[in-house]
């Protein structure tokens, strides 16, 4: 961005021009004193800027009471509500660094963290407040637990008795704490998920985030008065930065979801500015929308929905071809936006929309193309942790389907010999909390963070992820194959797929354990007649099976004969977040897969 226009984005978004995060919230919270900063939906609640920053310095100064300052840590485990964003900025403007625990964490999983992190100060909500308080425990450093939601039982305090301990806290000087704050100082921690081992803190610096800020700034141009969705886990940095970090920034307005799997219903009354995704909402999404249309009883209203679906796409493969529309074609999308896919846009809640992303894990392409047919530009990015969750992005206004976009403003991104991406600039993390040998391993002497992911770059220097470095299946044969690439084929290919898990390392062919999608079997299961809808029983039961090869047959098309699944199990279970299997965000853990259904893999190279 060149200067001048860099100073006018200033003036009209102060926030971009702050050192730290606690000078932008205060930047922020001046500008726009009267505008409402967090809601819940329906207005059930709402808060100004103003009465927000007056929170924060409340909440501040009782944790200043309780003893934390500068370059302590403290540790939050709340769902999306508005009080993780009054601590979280209270701990800011203190110089302090919050960090988030996954909800979904153990007793022991809490101890580790804590442990790691040593922070005196726990805020929670009463469902999760057993295993915080077992942490509690066994952790001596952690000496204070603050519920804010009900009442506090021994050994803990409520949030309006902490805040009562700011009132009485007549010394503290709230300006002199937040104007002291560095930009090198650590804003947060961000505890990696955890696929091959215990969590690595990455930790972030206020420097980081901002420069990730005005990156993704550059890229989308957001509007000066925003509205986001706040529904991922507080502990991911793609949630950290979308919902908290950004609106702190730019002024954006920020509901919360409580429960995410009722985020799709808040899209049509927060009409979001900026949306992003993991892959799986986008697909099931899309598959609610073709079922939807496939059961059409209207004749006429299902012709002109398929009519318009049809013109959408092919203007969409145009665009990617790289080619002019025809006047005659563009004739017939406007007729077709305008009396069927901007009506689809609306009901969805995505018609207000300046930038819809997607992340975290591949995406396959076709459910990228279905989604611009509509007229929603889905976009992917890439990034990590260890990058602010930043590193490339495709622009609203020249998304390449199948990459994850040109580098971000201000960051370097090259491939080194083997393929494997590197990454250097000002989003790059001070290192890992505690592990200086990990901080070696990932950033080397140049500055490069080695993101263990292998990429290539088109000519228009669009980058392409391949898979994870340590992932690649490698046959017996010698061939190297992607199991992501493989994984997103097949579950894109039958809506009944809700996971699955390529195996085929040193092996003759590719297998795949599969789980059935707890949302969509159960439909599946009463139209068939089935009465017991449990996966135990719908995955003995043969239709099921039948219809899940179905949609394997229908995934190995799209893949190489090498790459093709030859023989698959349907498991007689679900795999949640934060399971055995799956990482709270949804992440394949490959290992623990691969040792706890050892019986089952080997059943499939034995019949």
């Amino acid at each position: 961005m060149e200067a001048g226009t860099a100073e006018k984005r200033i003036e009209e978004v102060p926030g971009l021009g702050a050192k730290t995060v606690a000078e932008a919230f205060q930047l922020t919270a001046g500008a726009h004193a009267d505008r409402t900063a967090i809601r819940t939906k329906g207005d059930e609640f709402t808060i100004s800027w103003a009465d927000y920053a007056k929170r924060v310095e409340r909440i501040a100064a009782g944790l200043d009471a309780l003893g934390v300052s500068r370059g302590d840590t403290l540790g939050i485990m709340l769902i999306n509500r508005p009080e993780f964003h009054y601590v979280d900025s209270a701990g800011i403007h203190l110089g302090a660094t919050p960090f988030s625990i996954y909800n979904t964490y153990t007793a022991e999983q809490i101890e580790y963290l804590v442990g790691d992190a040593a922070n005196s100060v726990i805020v929670t909500e009463q469902q999760f407040l057993e295993p915080v308080m077992r942490a509690k425990e066994s952790v001596d450093a952690l000496e204070h637990v603050v519920v804010i939601d009900g009442e506090a039982p021994d050994g803990a305090m409520t949030l309006d008795e902490l805040e009562q301990r700011g009132t009485d806290n007549a010394d503290f000087d709230f300006e002199a704490s937040w104007k002291a704050v560095e930009p090198g100082d650590i804003l947060t921690l961000i505890y990696t998920s955890g696929t091959t081992g215990p969590p690595k803190g990455v930790q972030l610096t206020h420097d980081n985030l901002l420069s990730s800020v005005h990156a993704f700034d550059e890229m989308i141009d957001f509007p000066n008065d925003g509205r986001v969705v706040s529904w991922l886990p507080m502990a991911h940095i793609a949630e950290r930065a979308c919902s908290h970090y950004l609106p702190i920034v730019l002024g954006f307005t920020t509901t919360c979801c409580p429960d995410p799997r009722e985020v799709v219903a808040y899209l049509p009354e927060v009409r979001p500015t900026w949306f992003f995704a993991v892959p799986r909402i986008w697909e099931k999404l899309k598959a609610a929308i073709e079922a939807g249309i496939a059961g059409e009883e209207d004749a006429e209203k299902k012709k002109a929905t398929e009519w318009a679906l049809g013109v959408g796409m092919k203007r969409v493969e145009l665009e990617q071809a790289g080619e002019e529309m025809p006047a005659d074609l563009a004739a017939e999308h406007a007729k077709a936006d305008a009396a069927v896919l901007s009506k689809m846009r609306e009901k969805l809640g995505l018609d207000q929309v300046e930038s819809v992303n997607v992340g975290a894990a591949p995406t396959p392409p076709d459910v990228i193309k279905f989604w611009h047919s509509i007229g929603i530009p889905l976009a992917e990015l890439w990034g990590m942790s260890e990058t602010c969750g930043n590193g490339t992005c495709n622009p609203p206004e020249k998304v390449k389907i199948g990459t994850v976009g040109p580098p971000a403003p201000g960051i370097e991104v090259k491939l080194a010999e083997d393929g494997e991406v590197l990454v250097r600039g000002p989003v790059v993390m001070a290192g890992y909390r505690n592990q200086p040998d990990k901080t070696a391993e990932a950033i080397d002497s140049d500055g490069w963070m080695h993101t263990g992911d292998i990429g290539e770059f088109d000519e228009d220097n669009y980058l392409k992820i391949v898979d994870r470095k340590k992932e690649i299946i490698i046959n017996a044969a010698g061939k190297n194959m992607s199991p992501a690439n493989i994984e997103a084929k097949i579950k894109s290919a039958h809506p009944l797929i809700g996971q699955a898990i390529a195996i085929g390392d040193s092996r003759p062919f590719n297998v795949a354990l599969i789980t059935l999608d707890p949302d969509v079997a159960p439909g599946f299961a009463q139209k068939a007649g089935i009465d017991d809808a449990s996966p135990e029983n719908l995955a003995a039961q043969q239709m099921i099976i039948d219809e899940i090869e179905k949609g394997v047959a229908a995934g190995n098309e799209g893949l190489a004969r090498v790459e093709q699944i030859k023989k698959f199990k349907v498991l007689p279970t679900d795999w949640e977040a934060g399971g055995d299997e799956l990482t709270p965000t949804m992440k394949l853990k490959r290992k623990p897969i691969a040792e706890k259904y050892a019986a089952e893999i080997e059943a499939l190279y034995e019949s």
